[in-house]
């Protein structure tokens, strides 16, 4: 079985966190997206200390789709500096899995 990875990115509006979610399950870049309700950040920019209610949206998919994931969420995100975070599933349900599999197949 290929290799499955939770990618996230976070942004400054659902709606904005619901286009990220559906353009990349509908191009089959993700077999899934998750939205989750606005959570603060807290970081620099710009040499001053910021706060922004921000929407996470995390993504399952192959390692092997992340490159085309990746670049598809840079291309479509309104920030200049996105947050772009990998981290890798070490386990999981083996039928789950497969599901994220199929659902990205090209």
């Amino acid at each position: 079985m290929t290799a499955i990875v939770l990618a996230q990115t976070t942004t400054d509006s659902e709606e904005a966190a619901m286009a990220l979610a559906r353009g990349a399950v509908e191009g089959r870049l993700a077999a899934c997206a998750h939205v989750d309700p606005p959570i603060t950040a807290v970081y620099r920019w710009e040499g001053n200390v910021a706060a922004d209610r921000e929407w996470r949206v995390s993504y399952k998919t192959p390692r092997t789709r992340l490159p085309e994931l990746a670049q598809w969420v840079a291309e479509h995100h309104g920030y200049d500096t996105p947050e772009w975070i990998v981290l890798p599933i070490d386990g999981g349900s083996e039928a789950y899995l497969s599901w994220v599999e199929t659902e990205t197949a090209q």
